[in-house]
């Protein structure tokens, strides 16, 4: 099966609700959901952003639009206006984006 970064299949962009941030991940054609939904947990993201979402990571999934939508417990500190680090959200759907899953033949 080939491998494929997920920015060839999705588009990510960054919100915040107090100290937690949402990365919606927004698939680009619907015969990528089920791949993208099996591969792409809450504990894979969890994995990735250790360092960055201290209260754990949370996953909803919007298959009607397709899309998923992760939200990173504690990830801004207490709230975006509060940090000292530079728009940790891009950074966060970036480091999303380039993460790798299967797809079938």
């Amino acid at each position: 099966m080939p491998r494929v970064p997920l920015r060839d299949l999705a588009v990510t962009r960054g919100g915040d609700k107090g100290g937690n941030s949402h990365l919606p991940l927004l698939i680009f054609d619907r015969k990528n959901y089920e791949a993208v939904r099996q591969q792409v947990t809450a504990e894979r993201v969890a994995d990735l952003l250790k360092d960055e979402a201290p209260g754990g990571v949370e996953r909803y999934e919007l298959p009607n639009l397709p899309a998923l939508n992760f939200v990173l417990i504690d990830a801004l500190d207490g709230g975006r206006s509060r940090m000292l680090r530079f728009d940790p959200r891009f950074v966060f759907g970036e480091r999303l984006l380039d993460l790798e899953i299967e797809l079938p033949d």
